[in-house]
């Protein structure tokens, strides 16, 4: 079978204490999204076919990056409880080739008073988009959605995030 065409879908789940209506705000928001994981300034029209738009930081400009490191396109948007969008990087023509990858976000309530937040992740035929999300935190930038979940638990439940 070819690898290319192999269903390949990565689950992050973390439980955070925060409202539901918090963490959405912390995942749709630019004041929020420069705070924590990459620290860039994500934006969202938040309905079907509205666009997403994820811009680099400074730093990411001085290393090459373009002004927008991932964009996408909103495919339901269901506050505060789901999020599913598609999602490309831009880091290099590789990426740009690579394509869309879907992406959803799904914000649960529970009755001990904290909420549950599950990323699921389609990155069938995207092995670089795979690998990048599925790492580890190093220091030369990575982290895939783990740190990224990490981060932003750490930023709503103390009011900072895991570093800087």
């Amino acid at each position: 079978m070819d690898p290319r065409k192999e269903t390949r879908v990565t689950i992050h789940e973390i439980y955070i204490k925060a409202p539901a209506e918090q963490i959405w705000e912390a995942i749709t928001s630019p004041d929020w999204t420069v705070k924590y994981g990459y620290r860039t300034a994500m934006t969202y029209d938040l309905k079907p076919g509205g666009r997403f738009a994820s811009r680099a930081t400074p730093q990411m400009r001085q290393f090459g990056l373009p002004e927008t490191v991932v964009d996408g396109e909103v495919i339901e948007a269901a506050p505060p409880r789901r999020l599913v969008q598609t999602f490309r990087f831009l880091f290099s023509p590789q990426n740009v080739t690579e394509g869309f990858t879907r992406l959803t976000y799904e914000i649960e309530p529970t009755s001990a008073g904290f909420c549950r937040l599950r990323i699921t992740h389609d990155v069938t035929g995207a092995p670089m988009m795979e690998r990048d999300v599925t790492q580890t935190f190093n220091e030369r930038g990575g982290g895939g959605w783990s740190w990224t979940l990490s981060d932003l638990k750490s930023l709503l439940e103390t009011g900072r995030p895991l570093s800087g």
